[in-house]
């Protein structure tokens, strides 16, 4: 027997445990019949019903029968497939397995299945630990239910601890799935992970960089500026430590030198503290700004940290409640929209966990009961960000040296809040914050009523500056949303703020105290002078104005310098207003923004004011929008602009045309038209081109290009544009490097969590959880973001897996903790794929069905149509033994031997390999084993 290679015209798969290929069969023979979907591997494979049942008809919960007759050749030459017409067998054994709560990810253990004779389905024994992890707690239990859930020998089933609740497992994804009627349930909110299970990952270290380098020339004179961000950290255990840098390169030009700058922008340690839901930091970090305004401080911060909350409680939504007169269904709806269903027992309910659904819209809320009768009531909701859910509190302590670059000296600052969510309509907040010269109290309210929601607190502030007489003022702050579903009006925020001559803020304080401590007046303000532009608080040169970069980047320029000023403007009036107006289902919406501000030491009033519209028609898509600005002076400028978005194609990768047309009174008119488009199998390539005309008094055209690519390691980016007398080009890097156990891995941008993928021999394979990432050479690939204290499921996605690897699983899933770097590792199977086509000596094939063995009796797959067997995992030679039985249920059997050719050491297989052999009759029909995990 001769092997020979063949171009593969079947797509790479996970290799199937062993106990269900019988399943492939079961596919296999549908197809056949026509598309008939009605086989047994359908169902479960096993359930709670099977217990104790000898018959495998009911341990699979389900039975069909085949016809022969309908196979080709009428069924002759066929097996006996009984052993398919029952679902896919479980059998007896430990597994680790994901445990689903009626369809909620609950936890990952070992489960014992046991079967009660041998020819029953195994079916799972539940114990003290795994219903722990359901969060089950049966109130009646019968002592001798007690003492086997005690006994390791025993076997207890769900139905026996809860009436109406079942088990089923699904054996091809280790998944263990229990229903339990919801009478039964514990008080769980959608979503929660129990922190017992939350993941602090691996001892490592990371490093996301930013590199730009930015060339300019203009009039003869260029100038490169290079740009590296460093975010660095290592975990050691539940701690985190992490510095934040940046180093900025600016070439000589001119008579200017060439310069280096190094700054330091944070640096701290953290840690989390679950038992108190919140988080530890040591060194620099920000306030939360819910209560008073956020700042930054060098010293100790432990602050509560909402992520640690299921997602269905994070937010502002308010609790339902209800009373049941049966089993009756209860369904949520806002604005005629469903958004929560699910079905309650007799009596007084509470539904606590609803998402949290923008910032309002009254809940019509339906009780369905089960002989038909209907009640219905409505549930005010809008929210404000103060609004908190009911038994909700938050905190935030932090004590240490306030930054601020515009401060020389850096006082000592204490502040703490706490905000408590009373019940659906209150939620109360208060505050104390004290510095050196400085103290402030704030107590405030937020409602929600059928007229929106409202938040309003005052705050008392005293400041000491040497020199002055003792400043002392208040604060008061209104804020309110609220949506209008009759006219689908939206206040998205609208918020007023009134401070008295004497109110400082904190960082008002301390600016005032340092400016008294040079000898200069804080309260005496001086106009505003220019500035240079920075990237991160670093200064940026360039040979190029304001203007030429604002042409080159493809942004109208409106001729207002990036500014600053000396001395304090002492806020008096604040308002500001966000409001949204659909016009029914096809008519657009139009959209109103105002800012208005005026200040004790500065005549006049600062104005904003922004209206506009937007639409589509088709696949066009427009906006129109005009701005009017009026600064102290009483100086006005109006800007209006118009945009068009069309899609060039009907296909995936068609690139979109944009077209801007801005007018602005002061500085003319710009014309912008740019085309965007990706390509690329992962959309893993961008590219972009702009050309601009502006008509003001320097009328000038401009044009630029840009492309960049996405790669499982990095980021790239390139542009080039050039103007009337200058020009500009520029590359870009941005990427990460994580360092851990298993060795270095390169990756894309990292977020806050991140997780490391291990895939041993899947080189090629990609993440469905990230765009572009993909399975290193070495195994190893990085899951750039995960979300914090909730389920991450990291899927593999086998196509571009080798021919030769299988995988035990596609898809892991972790709840990590904030910052973590989790490993996650996923089992793999190295074998050659084999196509053989098999024939008794007589030249008869083999029969359709039977299965084939290897030499330690696992089973590698099944005979087609035609004696053809696709077998995955065999090795380089051995012999294997066909299995079957005749119409007269007398077992057969028939045995071959195989060689294959060596493979090259390190490459993996592209095609499959194929043989013909002739498989010799044997009278050993020794027992066959098939393992379970």
């Amino acid at each position: 027997m001769k092997a020979r290679h063949a171009t593969s015209r079947l797509a790479p798969r996970p290799r199937w445990p062993v106990a269900c290929r019988p399943l492939v069969l079961c596919a296999g023979i549908a197809a056949v019949l026509g598309g008939w979907s009605g086989v047994a591997c359908a169902f479960p494979a096993a359930t709670d019903a099977a217990a104790g049942s000898a018959d495998p008809a009911y341990a699979s919960g389900g039975a069909a029968d085949f016809d022969r007759s309908l196979l080709a050749g009428a069924g002759q030459n066929t097996t006996d497939l009984s052993r398919f017409e029952h679902g896919n067998p479980v059998l007896a054994g430990t597994y680790s397995t994901d445990i689903y709560l009626n369809n909620s990810w609950a936890g990952r253990t070992d489960v014992r299945f046991a079967a009660a004779s041998a020819q029953a389905n195994a079916t799972p024994c539940v114990d003290s630990k795994l219903l722990g992890i359901l969060q089950l707690h049966p109130a009646k239990i019968s002592d001798q239910v007690a003492a086997q859930l005690k006994d390791p020998a025993a076997c207890v089933s769900i139905a026996s601890l809860i009436p109406g609740a079942t088990m089923s497992f699904d054996m091809a994804n280790l998944r263990l799935d229990t229903s339990v009627p919801q009478a039964y349930l514990g008080e769980v909110a959608r979503g929660y992970v129990d922190p017992q299970f939350w993941d602090h990952g691996i001892n490592a270290g990371l490093l996301n960089y930013n590199f730009n380098s930015y060339h300019s020339s203009n009039q003869g004179q260029s100038e490169t500026t290079t740009y590296l961000g460093l975010d660095m950290g290592v975990n050691l255990g539940p701690w985190l430590l992490r510095e934040d840098a940046t180093v900025t390169w600016t070439s000589a030009s001119g008579d200017a030198q060439a310069r280096r700058q190094w700054q330091n922008i944070e640096a701290y340690v953290q840690r989390d503290l679950p038992g108190l839901r919140s988080r530890l930091t040591l060194g620099d970090s920000y306030t939360d700004g819910a209560v008073f305004d956020s700042y930054q401080i060098r010293g100790v911060q432990l602050g509560t940290d909402d992520r640690m909350l299921p997602q269905s409680l994070q937010g502002y939504a308010p609790v339902i409640h209800g009373v049941a007169q049966t089993n009756a269904k209860v369904a949520i709806r806002q604005n005629g929209v469903l958004i929560y269903q699910t079905t309650v027992s007799p009596g007084p309910f509470v539904i606590n966990d609803l998402y949290p659904t923008g910032y309002g819209g009254s809940l019509d809320v339906t009780v369905t009961e089960a002989n038909g009768q209907v009640s219905t009531f409505s549930v005010p909701y809008a929210s404000v960000a103060q609004l908190l859910r009911p038994g909700i509190t938050r905190f935030d302590i932090a004590a240490g040296e306030l930054i601020n670059a515009a401060i020389s000296n850096k006082p000592v600052v204490l502040q703490a809040t706490v905000q408590r969510g009373f019940n659906n309509f209150l939620t109360g907040y208060a505050g104390l914050v004290g510095s050196n010269g400085y103290a402030a109290a704030l107590v405030g309210a937020a409602v929600d009523t059928r007229l929106g929601a409202l938040a309003v607190d005052l705050t008392q502030a005293n400041t000491h500056i040497p020199g002055y007489s003792t400043q002392s003022g208040q604060s008061m702050r209104i804020t309110y949303s609220k949506l209008i579903p009759a006219t689908q009006t939206t206040f998205s925020v609208a918020a007023y703020r009134y401070s008295t001559g004497g109110f400082l803020t904190l960082e008002d304080a301390a600016q005032a105290r340092n400016y008294a401590e040079h000898g200069i007046n804080a309260f005496n303000y001086v106009p505003p002078t220019v500035q240079p532009q920075t990237i991160d608080g670093v200064s940026e040169q360039t040979v190029l104005t304001p203007a030429e970069q604002a042409a080159l980047a493809g942004n109208p320029f409106n001729g207002v310098p990036v500014i600053g000023s000396s001395g304090l403007e002492l806020q008096r009036n604040s308002f500001t207003l966000t409001l949204n107006q659909r016009l029914g289902q096809s008519g657009g919406s139009l959209f109103a923004n105002t800012s208005i501000s005026d200040y004790w030491n500065e005549k006049g009033t600062n104005t904003q004011f922004q209206v506009g519209y937007n639409n589509s028609f088709h696949r066009l898509t427009y906006s129109i929008s005009a701005i009017r600005s009026v600064d102290p002076l009483g100086r006005y400028d109006n800007q209006y602009m118009v945009s068009f978005s069309l899609p060039l194609g009907h296909s995936a990768h068609a690139p979109t045309f944009t077209l801007n047309v801005t007018h602005d009174q002061a500085t003319g008119s710009q014309d912008q038209g740019l085309v965007n488009g990706t390509f690329g199998s992962d959309n893993q390539f961008n590219y972009g081109a702009a050309a601009s005309y502006n008509s003001g008094t320097d009328s000038s055209a401009t044009g630029s290009v840009n492309g960049g690519y996405r790669s499982p390691y990095a980021l790239f980016d390139a542009s080039y544009g050039k103007g009337s007398g200058y020009s500009q080009a520029s590359v870009g890097i941005n990427g990460s490097i994580v360092a851990h156990p298993g060795g270095v891995t390169f990756g894309q941008p990292l977020g806050d969590t991140v997780g490391i993928v291990y895939v041993p021999g899947a080189g090629g394979a990609r993440l469905n959880n990230s765009s572009g990432a993909r399975i290193s050479s070495s195994g190893y690939a990085v899951v750039p973001d995960l979300m914090p204290y909730s389920l991450n499921t990291i899927q593999i996605d086998p196509k571009g897996l080798p021919l030769d690897v299988q995988l035990d699983a596609t898809s892991a899933q972790v709840a990590p903790y904030e910052g973590a770097i989790v490993m996650l590792k996923f089992k793999t199977s190295r074998g050659r794929t084999l196509i053989v086509r098999a024939h008794l000596h007589d030249g008869e094939a083999l029969p359709f069905g039977a299965e084939v063995f290897d030499e330690k009796g696992v089973s590698l797959g099944v005979v087609g149509q035609a004696g053809q067997i696709l077998l995955r995992g065999v090795n380089q030679e051995g012999r294997l033994t066909a299995r079957w039985q005749d119409d007269a249920g007398a077992a057969q059997s028939c045995s071959f031997a195989y060689h294959l050719a060596p493979n090259t050491k390190g490459a993996h297989a592209k095609t499959y390999e194929e043989m013909d052999a002739t498989c010799e009759r044997t009278n050993d029909v020794a027992l066959t084993s098939r393992s379970g995990k």
